[in-house]
Order: structure tokens, then sequence, then C-alpha cells
């Protein structure tokens, strides 16, 4: 098993994580933040938009069952990559679609899909996502881990995750770990 790391910014990072939790391959998921220029930043200061970080998910997977650009699929599925600094009703730097690169071929493989977005005309605009290498990660706070599990049954979760999720299971249904027993 040969276990890689990916780091994805596409808006609220709960609506991120309880995708890649879902999906065969990845072994973890860590909400966080990065992207930015402070040190161990706090949920409120990277609401506060001061600190220019991202919502991120850092996410563990096999790549022998999973691929770099098969989390890329998934996540260019899931949000809007043509919005800056948006998703939906979240609006800030801290909601930009980003992708922070652990290597060359990761920076090779998102530049190759955002052309191929771009040039297949998926979304009405083109892609506003950035690609960065990675500096930090920085885990956020324990009550953001494993949020929509948590709590599926709040307003932001039923109205925005809820419908993520279910977009991500539709859409890549051959891809989906197999229901717990």
């Amino acid at each position: 098993m040969a276990q890689q790391l990916a780091t994805l910014g596409g808006g609220c990072f709960w609506c991120l994580e309880a995708v890649y939790l879902g999906l065969r391959g990845v072994s973890a998921v860590m909400s966080g933040y990065a992207g930015g220029h402070v040190e161990n930043p706090s949920y409120e200061a990277v609401c506060a938009k001061t600190t220019g970080h991202a919502e991120v998910v850092q996410i563990t997977y096999d790549d022998a069952e999973v691929s770099f650009e098969d989390l890329l699929r998934v996540f260019f599925t899931i949000h809007d990559p043509t919005t800056k600094d948006r998703q939906g009703h979240d609006i800030g730097p801290q909601y930009r679609s980003i992708i922070l690169t652990h290597n060359d071929a990761q920076r090779e493989a998102a530049e190759k899909m955002i052309a191929e977005i771009d040039a297949a005309g998926i979304w009405d605009g083109k892609a506003v996502t950035d690609i960065e290498p990675l500096a930090k990660f920085w885990p956020a706070e324990p009550e953001h881990h494993n949020y929509f599990a948590r709590n599926p049954w709040s307003g932001y979760c039923r109205a925005v995750v809820a419908p993520k999720v279910m977009k991500f299971r539709k859409s890549f249904a051959d891809r989906l770990k197999p229901a717990a027993a």
C-alpha cells in the first residue's frame, strides 16, 4: 500500500471531508487550513479573512486504489472552480478553490486537469483554481473533524453538505467505499 497525501480546498472543509471519507482508497481526511501567512491559525481568525488561509482537507489515500487524478475528478465535480473566493453563499478567500501540491507530479496533474476542464467547457466560465506548493498544513480544531457525520441535521449540513455528498454518491457510485455492515 503506497500512502500519499493530497491537500485541496473547494469551499467549506466540512463538504470536502464528508465526500472524500466515502471514496474507496481514502484512509483519512483531516479538515484544516493552508495557504496563509499566520502560524497556527484558528477558525475564527481564518473566517475573519486576515490570515490568508483557505479551508482545506488533507486526504491520505492509497495510490494503488485511487489516483491523484481521481481525487481531482471528484474535486471538480463537487465544487464550482470558476467562482473566485466563493462557493454558493460562502464568500471570502478562505473558501477559494485551491490545490496545494505535495510534488511536481501533482502540480502537473492539476494543471492538465484544469486545462481539460476549461477546454471541455464543463463550466460556464474558466477555472480560477489556485495551484500552489503546500508550505504548511494546520489541522482544524477538533469540533470541525467529521462534522457532517456528527451534525447531519444542522441547517448548514442539510442545505449545503448533504447535496454535495449526494452528487458525489450519484456521480461516483462505482468508487464508493462499501457500506458498513
